[in-house]
């Protein structure tokens, strides 16, 4: 049976092992391993030098998740959660902001494309008045 982590919990005491954490979080305990070699994660060690992954670090882990969700790589992450200058992580943030609300744009124009297509009656969408003048004033050829 899988163990359930309370991250709104207050205690420091260890909390599970590397593979515990990575089957929480649904990733491989090599990629733990990885976030740890690049100073993302830093969990405890016991006397036999096992991995504790207490509080903190699920909740770094979630937040490493959710960055890459966001599409950050596992660099512009390691700045954001390590940088001790908020003038730069304030920049770094907000490059990444900007790089994100392109992108969101982007999948929101294809999306109203597939939905004008969805629409169309016409046999062959290609040829379509319609859609085809929907498509040139988003390529901005009208």
């Amino acid at each position: 049976m899988e163990s359930q982590v309370d991250l709104k919990s207050t205690s420091d005491d260890p909390v599970m092992g590397i593979g515990q954490a990575g089957q929480r979080f649904g990733v491989a305990a090599h990629v733990l391993r990885h976030w740890e070699s690049m100073g993302l994660l830093s969990p405890e060690r016991t006397r036999d030098g096992h991995r504790r992954y207490r509080r903190a670090d699920l909740i770094r882990i979630a937040v490493i998740l959710r960055a890459k969700d966001a599409g950050l790589s596992l660099d512009a992450i390691h700045q954001m959660i390590t940088c001790d200058d908020p003038d730069v992580r304030q920049r770094t943030l907000q490059h990444q902001r900007d790089v994100l609300a392109q992108r969101i744009a982007r999948q929101q124009a294809a999306l109203a494309l597939l939905d004008c297509a969805l629409t169309c009656s016409h046999p062959d969408v290609a040829t379509c008045p319609h859609f085809q003048q929907v498509i040139a004033q988003r390529a901005g050829l009208t």
